[in-house]
């Protein structure tokens, strides 16, 4: 037992869930063996509560932190932000100067309103959507977070969302009235959105731009038509996408202007910033419902979005973190092919990821988190790059690795691999925690 396992023993009784994320719970990572809290971190690494030091080579807070943790200016900015008055009486004038910078970036929007969290920026950006079509029903591909509208897609099939991230979702306290009014499609697959627009009075289309799958035969711009076409807000949820490959939303990439995009994770490096652009006719639909929150005007999340997207451009860390997960993929795929092992790769460049094909994928997952974190890193089967992985620490990172994919060669050629694990395999999904 060491502090932070002994401490996640005592959250699960006291914090349904045993903590705020469902991405972070110890069981999807190594359960009872995993640190589970951190006393401080800085640059991609991060201390436990018994002062132990691993280099974060997993989640990075979750995708949050691309200019690593504790970047100086961006700290220094939060904390001048502080000195002056996090909060008053008035508005922060940061939220004017972050709402025109995003506009700048994206010229087709006109508009911003900015939150704290994706999940309550994508239940804005429906909100606002459905005021501005008239219509409320919504199309959707992709994971967009935890509140009622998004859930209750799977009032009618409790598997719709399986293939939008998190399989097992159950839409237990969603009200049953709700069902039926979030229509889920599949990625690249055209003629199955086309289906639900043309049978169903759609009044958004909110997806992420990529996930897994780089858009096939101009699924992105046919999208764009037929929402333009049936009088739909297209929406872009960017949460996730957001400042990786561009500067700016992903959508940039590809030459498709979406109605509305929502961006979130990267832009506070850390602080919870989140912000929904779109255009001005949609946006100002927002003005004949009711959207406010207290802590929506607080000053640190805009100042650290704006000193973070200084940052951003002077380094062109979207560039870096692209190259360092290009050349992680490249890597693996290395790593494997020595040891015979087929995987397959997945998630954009600067959030790269893996999966062994075989039976026992999710115990060779497990098994790659115990061995690895008892060399002093945090890894998994994926990686979110930062700019402070540098090429020592990806050199240390892949001779960690190497006798840990020759174990799982021995495992594929007949070694029982649950000898090999000190405690449960991880979880792969959602699932209730005792």
């Amino acid at each position: 037992m060491t502090k932070g396992t002994d401490l996640w023993g005592k959250a699960k009784k006291l914090i349904p869930g045993g903590n705020m994320l469902l991405s972070k719970r110890s069981e999807m990572f190594l359960p009872e063996q995993w640190p589970s809290y951190f006393s401080k971190s800085k640059g991609c690494k991060v201390w436990d509560l018994d002062g132990k030091e691993y280099i974060d080579m997993c989640i990075m807070g979750v995708g949050t932190n691309v200019l690593g943790y504790g970047n100086s200016e961006v700290d220094k900015a939060v904390l001048d932000a502080v000195q002056a008055g996090n909060m008053s009486t008035f508005n922060c004038p940061e939220e004017v100067y972050l709402a025109e910078r995003l506009v700048e970036l994206h010229p087709w929007a006109d508009m911003v309103r900015l939150a704290r969290s994706g999940g309550e920026a994508n239940a804005l950006s429906i909100r606002i959507a459905r005021a501005a079509s008239g219509k409320d029903k919504v199309a959707i591909c992709g994971y967009h977070g935890w509140h009622d509208w998004y859930l209750s897609a799977n009032l009618s099939d409790d598997k719709n969302l399986d293939g939008h991230l998190l399989p097992g979702l159950e839409p237990k306290g969603v009200p049953r009235e709700l069902g039926g009014s979030v229509l889920p499609f599949q990625y690249n697959d055209f003629e199955q959105l086309k289906q639900l627009v043309e049978t169903n009075e759609v009044g958004a289309i909110k997806m992420e731009v990529v996930r897994n799958q780089e858009p096939e035969n101009n699924f992105l711009h046919k999208v764009r038509q037929l929402a333009t076409e049936h009088g739909i807000v297209l929406i872009f949820d960017e949460c996730t996408s957001g400042f990786r490959e561009t500067f700016g939303g992903l959508h940039i990439k590809y030459g498709v202007e979406p109605d509305m995009a929502v961006f979130g994770k990267t832009l506070g490096n850390g602080y919870a910033i989140t912000a929904v652009a779109g255009r001005l006719d949609v946006m100002e639909a927002a003005q004949t419902t009711f959207i406010s929150s207290t802590f929506w005007t607080e000053r640190i999340g805009p100042s650290a979005a704006l000193k973070t997207l200084d940052v951003m451009e002077q380094l062109k860390s979207w560039e870096l973190i692209s190259d360092i997960g290009s050349q992680i993929s490249q890597r693996w795929q290395l790593l494997a092919d020595k040891h015979s092992l087929s995987i397959q790769h997945s998630g954009l460049k600067a959030l790269t990821g893996f999966a062994i094909q075989s039976e026992h994928a999710l115990a060779y997952k497990t098994l790659i988190t115990q061995e690895m974190l008892k060399q002093g890193y945090l890894a998994a089967t994926s990686v979110y790059t930062c700019i402070d992985h540098s090429p020592d620490v990806i050199d240390g990172y892949f001779e960690a690795l190497d006798p840990i994919f020759a174990l799982i060669r021995e495992c594929e050629d007949g070694r029982d691999v649950m000898t090999l694990l000190e405690g449960p395999i991880c979880h792969s999904g959602f699932k209730r925690l005792n």
